[in-house]
């Protein structure tokens, strides 16, 4: 997979660059001499944060077509092109399927998965037309591969972006593009994700979502937990590396590998007559 073994002086964007993984994300590109552009849906926060980490502040609604199209409008004026694409912005509010409404499906997926789909719809062909390349870095999560209660829009949105992801590399591998993509998975990591609701639009209120604070779950005392900054230094070497998958907790990997087990038991039985 092609990478951008040197970041000085190109430029990237980060959706949901206000906070949490996001910002770890921008200020470990502007460390490599990058010039980033940080998108978010409110505003007042995200000049706030621009000014604090010396990056471009540019208000998006990623689940809104025609705002990711004034976002690439915007920083193509301002700089010319765009190398790397972080499609990060994302919500992850707990519910049981039974209890969401269908307003709930559609927030969660207009976001994490739309909000992806938008970036890349929109981002690919100014990465293409770079003649040092780009790339892409779709943030997903552990929970893209495996499921647990209570998180069903949210893994439906994470599957979606694995495979958005890894078939969008296999395509560009096979053309020999110097585009790569790299998909983030994180795990336990300090952020504001326990607010996802404030950003839910009104037309789409009503059903069975809530916010969760992760750090008070019982889980939380005996896990991992990483800074931002940490998940941004790693995803910096995969971008430079081409590396398609950044999986940030590799102790995780009993549950997946219990996953795999079971479909691949699943495989080897004979088919009934």
């Amino acid at each position: 997979m092609s990478g951008l073994k040197d970041l000085r002086g190109k430029v990237a964007v980060v959706t949901g660059g206000t906070s949490g993984i996001g910002k770890g994300l921008a200020k470990q590109l502007i460390a490599e001499g990058m010039q980033v552009v940080i998108a978010s849906k409110r505003d007042d926060a995200l000049q706030a944060t621009a000014r604090e980490i010396g990056a471009v502040g540019i208000q998006t609604d990623v689940s809104d077509l025609e705002s990711v199209r004034a976002l690439a409008r915007a920083v193509c004026e301002r700089f010319g092109t765009v190398h790397v694409v972080c499609n990060n912005a994302g919500v992850g509010p707990f519910g049981r399927i039974a209890d969401l409404s269908v307003n709930d499906w559609k927030w969660v997926l207009d976001v994490n998965l739309w909000g992806c789909i938008h970036g890349v719809n929109v981002f690919l062909p100014i990465l293409k037309a770079n003649p040092d390349g780009g790339h892409f870095v779709n943030t997903s999560s552990l929970g893209g591969f495996t499921t647990h209660p209570n998180l069903g829009a949210y893994a439906v949105s994470k599957f979606g972006m694995m495979a958005l992801s890894e078939t969008l590399a296999q395509e560009l591998a096979e053309e020999g593009s110097k585009v790569g993509v790299t998909l983030l998975c994180p795990g336990p990591v300090y952020s504001d994700i326990k607010s996802s609701s404030r950003n839910r639009p009104e037309s789409l209120q009503g059903g069975g979502l809530v916010d969760v604070d992760l750090q008070s779950m019982d889980f939380a005392a005996h896990a991992r937990w990483l800074e931002p900054d940490e998940v941004g230094r790693m995803t910096v070497e995969a971008i430079k590396k081409g590396e398609l998958y950044v999986i940030t907790h590799p102790e995780a990997f009993a549950g997946v590998d219990q996953r795999h087990q079971a479909i691949a038991r699943a495989f080897q039985r004979e088919p009934a007559p």
